[in-house]
């Protein structure tokens, strides 16, 4: 005899999931009394469970984003279905497929308003694309395989929600009968090329082009070969969305990184100077950084038809995949013969770099310069390290200052923006690449929130590890650094400490007490010498960087408005006037002298 929880289970098995991530709990109970049993038997599904259901939804979020796999996420009813939402948007921002299974009570307390019976329908019908209830053992296998699939097609997350006597009834072969649907599950392709007639018209577009440049994002992974083929064909530039950073290697000289307020200045160049401009699985957000209207011609590329041509007025938008799109365009893009484009995007980009790393040198009064901590990280990612950031100042150095070879990977949450992934997406990254080294680049602020606890569940499952190594820095500045430059540049006010200040602690002396190696670095002298040590560690090491509250995010061109806010939030008294002033404009001084006349706006008498 076999439950509708063990059905659902070989289901799940059958799409080619490898690990769930789950927390327990009454309205969930036969589901997970069927996965004990599974895992008795050994035939059950790896069961992952971490310190609370958001992390849950976060690391499935990042299992689908490191392996490629429909990521799942399990909970109970209400409450702990509640907490996977955050997870959930995460998935649905970032197009990501993914499955949440969660409880519910009994059908015959539904509509009944007895505890813990929510109408979970009506809370997920906004993050997911498709959600439903299992009410009877016939329809379990439509549910199910219809939540995987269009999952996958739609990339987006799906959810199934599971009475608690549903979970336990007997479940025989589909009938035959009316209003029961005998559904496949069989796993559909993406591999989607546009008609040929279009592909003409985009290799038409792109041959007429001087200055072509390639705006890539992490729609293209898995194209790399494909976009550098034809990149290197049309003579175009590269600039990579921030989640699309590893699909490019950062040794390709005319890979300029990212664009906006954490991009390089010669991606803002390319942005600026172009006359073609091709989107490829990106759908970049912010319009100020892509180029004026009428300067350039556009195609964009993507799986996600309702993302098309809603960024830039572009002239030709396929629905397709990239990878498949540009192995059909290929053969008809012809061979550029005058590269000065790709030539003059290349030296600026070593300039650029220059810039980077003098700007990693500079010396702060008040802590360590985060950029150096970055820098170090940086020059001593082996061979297929992965890199996490959360979404404050350190996705800044992130981007500035992370440059990911072949083969590496780097992620944070893209469009949510949230600060809480890092340490999930870490710990998931871990799970799924046991033998990879894997980096956690973190705020305090972050580390605080969904941090500190994960520490714990990488205690629990790190003897599962095939390499121990895993390394988190932590960016102790006592402030949430992102949020009070925010406040300084984009609304003129200064930093309201009520809601800043970060309680400090000994990050260090908390990961010792976890039997990790915690190592504090108070000086810039300290730097190089911890991040080395770190890497030759093989287990966990937490580096407790104690860097300066005050270094500024600046964007590659300051606009006026960014200069003016922030010299209002200075006048209106902010508590940290001093250290900003005299640590912006070391940064500034930095930047070169035409650069600081540019900022400062210097002949301009506003």
């Amino acid at each position: 005899m076999t439950t509708v929880s063990e059905f659902l289970i070989e289901r799940i098995k059958d799409q080619g999931v490898s690990r769930i991530f789950g927390f327990p709990g009454d309205g969930i109970g036969a589901f997970d009394g069927a996965l004990g049993k599974t895992d008795r038997a050994g035939t059950g599904i790896e069961y992952i469970r971490p310190t609370h259901e958001e992390i849950c939804a976060l690391m499935a979020t990042a299992h689908a984003k490191f392996t490629g796999e429909v990521g799942v996420c399990v909970a109970t009813s209400s409450p702990g279905a509640f907490h996977m939402l955050n997870g959930l948007y995460d998935a649905q921002m970032d197009n990501q497929p993914v499955v949440a299974i969660v409880g519910q009570q009994g059908l015959d307390s539904i509509g009944t308003f007895t505890q813990q019976e929510s109408n979970l329908e009506r809370v997920f019908t906004d993050v997911a694309c498709y959600v439903e209830t299992i009410v009877s053992p016939d329809q379990a296998s439509a549910v199910i395989d219809t939540a995987f699939r269009t999952a996958r097609l739609r990339l987006q997350p799906a959810v199934v929600v599971i009475p608690h006597d549903v979970q336990a009834m007997t479940i025989k072969a589909t009938p035959s009968a009316h209003w029961v649907s005998r559904s496949s599950d069989a796993i559909p392709s993406t591999a989607i090329t546009p008609p040929m007639e279009q592909i003409r018209q985009a290799a038409d577009i792109i041959n007429a082009g001087e200055k072509v440049t390639f705006l890539v994002g992490a729609g293209a992974t898995g194209a790399t070969d494909e976009v550098l083929a034809a990149a290197e064909k049309a003579g175009a530039g590269i600039i990579t969305a921030l989640r699309g950073k590893d699909v490019i290697p950062s040794d390709v000289p005319y890979h300029t990184q990212q664009v906006g307020l954490l991009g390089s200045l010669p991606s803002l160049h390319q942005i600026k100077r172009c006359d073609t401009i091709v989107l490829l699985g990106t759908n970049y957000p912010y319009g100020e950084f892509l180029p004026a209207t009428g300067q350039a011609r556009g195609i964009q590329v993507d799986l996600k038809p309702e993302q098309l041509g809603v960024r830039y007025p572009t002239e030709l938008n396929l629905w397709g995949d990239v990878k498949s799109t540009l192995e059909a365009l290929l053969p008809l893009l012809e061979q550029k013969t005058d590269l000065s484009w790709q030539e003059r995007i290349a030296a600026e980009m070593q300039d650029w770099e220059q810039e980077m790393h003098a700007q990693a040198q500079k010396e702060y009064h008040d802590g360590v310069n985060p950029r150096r901590v970055t820098e170090a990280v940086n020059a001593n990612l082996p061979d297929g390290a992965i890199v996490t950031a959360d979404a404050g100042t350190t996705a800044d150095w992130f981007g500035h200052h992370i440059r990911l070879k072949r083969g590496m990977r780097g992620d944070l949450s893209g469009r949510l923006a949230t600060m809480l992934a890092a340490m999930p997406y870490a710990v998931a990254a871990k799970l799924a690449h046991s033998d990879k080294t894997v980096v956690c680049t973190i705020g305090d602020g972050a580390f605080q929130m969904l941090g500190m606890n994960e520490l714990i569940t990488v205690k629990k499952y790190m003897q599962q590890w095939e390499t121990k190594q895993f390394i988190i820095v932590v960016m102790h500045n006592d402030d949430l650094a992102q949020v009070s430059w925010e406040m300084r540049t984009e609304d003129g006010n200064p930093l309201w400490r009520g809601s800043q200040d970060v309680e400090s602690m000994d990050y260090a002396g908390y990961a010792e007490l976890l039997g990790f190696r915690g190592v504090q670095v108070r000086s810039d002298d300290q730097v190089e010498s911890a991040v080395a040590e770190a890497f030759a560690h093989d287990g966990v090491t937490l580096i407790d960087a104690y860097v300066s509250r005050n270094v500024p995010p600046l964007p590659p061109h300051i606009t006026r408005e960014y200069a003016l806010n922030t010299a209002k939030s200075l006048l209106k008294g902010d508590p940290m006037e001093v250290g900003v002033i005299r640590d912006s404009a070391s940064a500034l001084a930095t930047e070169g002298i035409e650069r600081v006349k540019d900022a400062l706006h210097i002949g301009d008498r506003k």
